[in-house]
């Protein structure tokens, strides 16, 4: 029983030091300990009547609980890339000072992260338009990215079993361990080029999404190595979140002539450097194009129908989401419930004003990320609803790039899913007096068909039907639009949300077995029209792939096990979700 429990504190232990990405002085008392218990017990504790016996156990489980504490990840920064002293760049002046990158592991491209583009937005700037970064004279080594955006982080733990449930990969590694940081100075933002001298390449400029609670600009998945491989110098930023990023009061109204839209202001404002700056590495300030998945898309809609952002791009890529529909299902709301939401906020923390709002600590009022997380339409970033603005003939955008997957849903009703004795009531409860019509398109008699029709119908209505409303839109007011369906399933994400981006960015890992020889083909193919897009406005136009325009919103190109067009899947379901809408606005 001694050895059977040893074993067991053995194994578990050193998951959670491997998971908990603990430090490497960890498993040096934790192997020590261990050590020194076995030759106890074959000593001396063996002897030991039972509670003695228990009592060293408890002894045991303090000093690993100990030996956690003390060797718990640090926060640091994460690097630019993931080499050991990386070589550096040559000097890129800015207008406000001179950078100087890393190379990629294959000397092909140049990265340069952690660029301010605007000051902290901290104590007094905290809920106010982003101001210009100071300048600087000595060169700034842009070789770690910036923290992530002020947020709730999870327990390293809790992420690396995120990796594996959801993600189905973990690399065990001492060369991560670390806790990534999280701050309100995260206005920063990161360019990748292709290496040496260049000129007037087209440039892409990524917004990162998660509700716009969650999100920063290193993942893999989203790098822009790739593109700058193919031609395409790559930025992304960090912006404001959650309460941060989005929160709404008069009083702001009244001191800065807008509220609830910070995140909004901080994209246009990292637009503005791409402008002024993006040149100096080689790209086009005149052919930019802007892309966004999930809340990033929601974001990018918002700037295709923002005056502020007129001129700052030329076209748009929207992955799963959009805010097009007359009502968008998430990430959005009006004015007055913007204000009535920030009321409520500062009632919650005995606050009488922003000014006193503002003295708290950001740890004190970060956890109040999901309620307040919306795009506003404050008559000043969005003078109207998005969808009122594309009525009124409004878009910044020359050309649409946009689509959703097939398995949307799939992370959001994982603790929600539908069985046939409440599939009935679930459809009932959302479409009302449409339910029979809803239920005789997606009839169910068994668990698993509930199940999958659930799954297709909330995927439809939140994210899929936004869509729908942006092509139209868009073939109405003559913007050339290219829609697609990614269907592909793998061993990773598959076709739920976010599962395209791998593709779309082209980093699929070489040696990684989640994917297979079609997976790398079709990464190939949905790269390619991603990066024909960014240079010549036409997916299909040196891509290989033909993808003919969505004219009529009934046709969409889809990448799955082939490629090809397809019906659109869900017309019925969105002619009733239209008939909704009509009913609503009178």
């Amino acid at each position: 029983m001694f050895w059977l429990g040893y074993c067991l504190i053995l194994i578990l232990f050193a998951l959670f030091l491997e998971l908990n990405k603990n430090t490497l002085l960890g498993w040096v008392v934790f192997v020590v300990l261990m050590v020194l218990y076995a030759i106890a017990y074959r000593a001396k504790i063996r002897t030991f009547p039972w509670y003695g016996k228990g009592a060293c156990w408890l002894v045991l489980l303090v000093l690993l609980a100990g030996t956690v504490i003390l060797s718990w990840p640090p926060v640091k920064a994460v690097p630019a890339v993931p080499e050991k002293d990386p070589e550096r760049t040559g000097i890129v002046m800015t207008d406000k000072g001179p950078v100087q990158g890393v190379y990629s592991k294959d000397r092909t491209v140049e990265v340069f992260t952690g660029i301010p583009y605007a000051k902290p937005p901290v104590g007094e700037l905290r809920w106010k338009k982003p101001v210009d970064a100071d300048p600087w004279t000595d060169t700034l080594v842009c070789d770690h990215f910036a923290p992530m955006s002020m947020q709730m982080v999870n327990l390293p733990v809790m992420s690396s079993l995120t990796r594996i449930v959801g993600y189905h990969e973990f690399q065990v590694s001492l060369s991560d361990n670390y806790r990534e940081p999280a701050s309100e100075d995260s206005l920063y933002l990161n360019v990748w080029k292709p290496a040496g001298e260049q000129k007037d390449l087209p440039v892409l400029v990524y917004i990162h999404g998660g509700s716009l609670q969650t999100g920063q600009p290193w993942y893999r998945d989203y790098s822009g190595e790739q593109f700058a491989r193919d031609g395409v110098v790559t930025v992304n930023m960090g912006y404001r979140l959650g309460v941060f990023g989005f929160y709404a009061d008069e009083q702001l109204l009244e001191e800065e002539g807008t509220t609830g839209n910070y995140g909004l202001l901080d994209q246009i404002k990292a637009l503005e450097w791409v402008r002024d700056n993006i040149a100096a590495f080689g790209g086009d300030p005149g052919n930019v194009t802007i892309i966004g998945e999930s809340a990033g898309a929601v974001c990018v809609d918002a700037l295709c129908v923002s005056p502020l952002a007129k001129g700052l791009f030329r076209r748009a890529i929207l992955e799963s989401s959009a805010l097009a529909s007359q009502a968008p299902p998430h990430s959005f709301r009006l004015f007055e419930d913007a204000i009535e939401s920030g009321n409520n906020l500062k009632e919650k923390y005995g606050c009488a004003s922003v000014d006193e709002l503002r003295a708290l600590p950001a740890e004190k009022i970060v956890d109040e990320m999901n309620t307040q997380h919306h795009v506003t339409v404050d008559g000043y970033v969005l003078p109207q609803t998005p969808y009122e603005m594309r009525m009124s003939g409004y878009h910044n955008e020359e050309a649409l790039l946009h689509g959703y997957n097939a398995e949307e849903s799939g992370p959001f009703i994982i603790f929600s899913r539908a069985k046939l004795k409440d599939y009935e009531q679930k459809v009932r409860n959302y479409f009302g007096d449409y339910a029979d019509e809803v239920l005789g398109l997606y009839p169910a008699s068994s668990d698993e068909e509930a199940d999958t029709n659930w799954a297709k119908i909330y995927g439809a209505v939140f994210f899929n039907y936004s869509h729908y409303c942006l092509n139209r839109l868009a073939v109405q007011e003559g913007i050339p639009a290219w829609e697609y369906y990614f269907s592909k399933s793998n061993g990773r994400l598959g076709s739920w949300h976010s599962g395209e981006m791998i593709y779309t960015f082209g980093m699929i890992p070489e040696d990684s077995k989640l994917f297979d020889q079609r997976d790398r083909e079709l990464m190939n193919e949905m790269h390619s029209c991603w990066v024909s897009f960014a240079k010549n406005a036409d997916p299909a136009d040196g891509s290989g792939v033909d993808f003919p325009q969505n004219t009529d919103s009934a046709k969409l190109l889809e990448f799955g096990d082939t490629t090809g067009v397809i019906e659109e899947p869900y017309l019925k379901l969105y002619e009733i979700l239209d008939k909704m809408a009509a009913e609503k606005s009178g």
